[in-house]
């Protein structure tokens, strides 16, 4: 499966050589000479182009003849090579847009970039590479860059990997001339038209040979994958070394390195195996530690029968499952609990839940958890919980008893924006800031103790201010909004005063109204 790399010719360096002469000739003057040079150089450039692609293209049908072959060993490498056959096109057509763009500029909408009138237009190049906002040369640098930053992942060659830096490279000479330029002004900016053009074809060049380069790499790995066996060992592949009480448990028994003309002869227990492919089932009723123990018999080219044992513990263990309130040790009535449940030993995908009827709702977050909505107050609740093995049976692993308690109530809080833009919440008790309560709109409340975070509406509240005579003013709210007066009243508040809000009507998650206990004390600052 090995394909001859083949290197690059004397003619395709001295075509690369000549490139750069001819770049270095721009500086001095764009004679007809040196516009007809570039012209010659683009079409040396396109026709290497052109034959490193046929190579290529003999490339990806080697890898086409390897993948029908042999698919599982070629797999890898065959998806790799039509990724960059995929990238390569791309870039190289991403180049040929471009070419085509910068003739019509140059000669109007019937321009032929292989056959270019005014090769020596200064404006076509950077009209289309480097024209604000619509210039396609940072487009074409970032391709570059992502092509050859992809193709460096797929080589651990570091010979290479200069090679492909080098070919793709976006770096700006550092010469007297690049200064304050970036790549695409150093190459297209006043650029005869010819000479981008060429560019671009050099670009399609070095995109062909790296691809070339990089398929050379992917092919040897083809063969880079096979083993070379010097030994030969008998194992037991179990589906699982944890089985439930009243499971199967599942092993392969295979010979590693086996010759697939013969098939070993299989012996559990010193009792032959009759299944095909070595597949071993045994009901577990038990639970403990146990041991799998056997061997095989393999007659080898010369006839000889050989021994290999094999041997594979297991543990039968009693149904279990973990089944927990992500908040706390409780449920709370009406209110949507986040729970967990798991299985040791089953996948999220493959694990139950269920309550009994009347007594609430559960159903799956999507996101391998349980979302349970408890209804009667003071009651217990049990969650069942169900697995299916991967035969598809389902086995009940018990149930789990959770108390439901009716939610606590909330607190009144002001809730307020900090100098960095972060939302606070203000419990009373402490000075508080008389600009941040005057750019309040109202209060809300809230279960906020560390362990929960639950939002009640608030439907009404008062505020009680006094007066210089100690008299109480009580002032009601608009809904969870302070009403104009209250707000006339913050203005004349001063340092050192307080007021009250009281009378909080509130309800939660659960529908239930509630009338809040709780007096929150603003002390102004």
């Amino acid at each position: 499966m090995k394909i001859k790399k083949q290197k690059v010719s004397p003619r395709q360096k001295m075509i690369n050589l000549m490139y750069v002469l001819l770049m270095a000739m721009l500086a001095l003057n764009v004679s007809s000479d040196v516009l007809n040079g570039f012209t010659l150089v683009d079409e040396s450039l396109s026709k290497s182009s052109e034959n490193t692609g046929r190579q290529n293209e003999t490339l990806y049908k080697a890898f086409e003849g390897y993948m029908e072959q042999n698919p599982e060993k070629v797999r890898e490498w065959y998806e790799r090579a039509c990724q960059v056959r995929e990238m390569s096109d791309t870039i190289y057509n991403l180049a040929e847009r471009l070419k085509v763009r910068i003739a019509k500029k140059a000669d109007g909408e019937d321009g032929d970039f292989r056959n270019l009138v005014n090769r020596e237009d200064l404006e076509a190049a950077t009209q289309v590479m480097l024209a604000p906002g619509i210039g396609e040369g940072q487009v074409l640098y970032d391709a570059i860059t992502e092509y050859r930053n992809n193709i460096l992942e797929m080589t651990n060659d570091s010979v290479q990997k200069e090679i492909i830096k080098t070919s793709l490279s976006t770096d700006v000479p550092n010469r007297d001339i690049s200064m304050l330029k970036n790549w695409q002004e150093y190459h297209f900016e006043n650029m005869p038209a010819i000479a981008a053009i060429t560019l671009l074809t050099k670009i399609q060049n070095d995109v062909r040979y790296v691809e070339g380069e990089i398929l050379h790499t992917l092919s040897k790995n083809i063969d880079m994958g096979d083993v070379r066996v010097n030994q030969i060992q008998a194992l037991v592949i179990p589906t699982s070394k944890n089985v439930v009480l009243g499971g199967d448990f599942s092993a392969q028994i295979i010979l590693a390195a086996v010759d697939s003309t013969q098939r070993p002869q299989i012996f559990v227990e010193d009792k032959p195996l009759e299944t095909e492919n070595g597949e071993y089932t045994a009901r577990c009723n038990k639970i403990g530690d146990y041991t799998l123990n056997g061997y095989m018999l393999v007659n080898d080219g010369g006839g000889v029968q050989t021994r290999y044992n094999f041997s594979q513990n297991y543990t039968v263990v009693e149904p279990t499952a973990t089944v927990s309130a992500s908040l706390m040790n409780v449920l709370y009535a009406g209110f949507s609990n986040p729970v967990s449940i798991s299985v040791p030993g089953v996948a999220a995908n493959r694990i139950s839940a269920s309550i009994a009827k009347g007594s609430g709702t559960i159903k799956s977050d999507g996101k391998g958890g349980y979302i349970v909505v408890p209804t009667k107050v003071g009651e217990e609740i049990k969650i069942g919980v169900t697995a299916r093995n991967e035969e598809g049976k389902s086995q009940s692993m018990g149930e789990y008893t959770f108390r439901v308690r009716q939610l606590p109530d909330p607190m009144p809080l002001i809730e307020y924006k900090d100098k960095d833009g972060n939302t606070q919440r203000y419990r009373g008790g402490a000075p508080f800031s008389k600009q941040a309560l005057m750019s309040t709109d109202g209060i809300v409340a809230a279960i906020d103790d560390g362990l929960l975070n639950i939002g009640f509406e608030v439907l009404s509240f008062e505020t009680v201010f006094y007066d210089n005579m100690g008299n109480a003013i009580p002032l009601k709210s608009q809904g969870a909004m302070f009403s104009q007066q209250q707000k006339d009243m913050f203005r004349n508040l001063g340092r050192g005063k307080r007021f009250y809000i009281s009378h909080v009507r509130a309800v939660g998650p659960d529908k239930i109204e509630r009338l809040l206990p709780t007096t929150l004390e603003v002390i102004i600052n």
